[in-house]
């Protein structure tokens, strides 16, 4: 094979990973957009790729900058972030809604207890009425 037929075979490879990695469906690699993932996806050497200069042209046109991966990971992380700052409030407020609620329940068992004094319901009395004993007459 010439240099020319190589350089074409590569330039064909490159372009069909590039398409591979643009769209999602890598087979070899994580699927990020960086150079070494084009390369290992196309099954060349890195000096191969660096060669193929109108491939790489193509590649930093495509690519742009940000990457559509790396924008939904950062877009995943803020979400994961909120949700975990909107589950850390409501733990405080669950928190302070038990307290509330014991509370209340102490409040109420002490009224109730207090009522029970006040109608003379108390059973805990240990204190049993003396009677007078009745008078017979005779």
């Amino acid at each position: 094979m010439t240099d020319r037929t190589q350089q074409s075979d590569s330039e064909i490879k490159l372009r069909a990973a590039m398409e591979q990695l643009l769209s999602g469906n890598a087979e070899r690699t994580d699927g990020r957009l960086i150079k070494e993932n084009l390369y290992r996806e196309a099954g060349v050497s890195r000096a191969t790729m660096n060669r193929a200069r109108s491939v790489l042209e193509e590649w930093s046109r495509r690519v742009d900058g940000t990457q559509p991966r790396d924008q939904e990971i950062e877009t995943l992380r803020r979400e994961l972030s909120e949700k975990r700052a909107d589950a850390r409030r409501l733990r405080e407020r669950i928190q302070g809604l038990e307290e509330q609620l014991t509370i209340a329940a102490t409040a109420t068992a002490e009224l109730h207890i207090e009522n029970q004094l006040l109608r003379g319901e108390d059973r805990t009395r240990v204190v049993t009425p003396i009677r007078q004993p009745r008078r017979h007459e005779t």
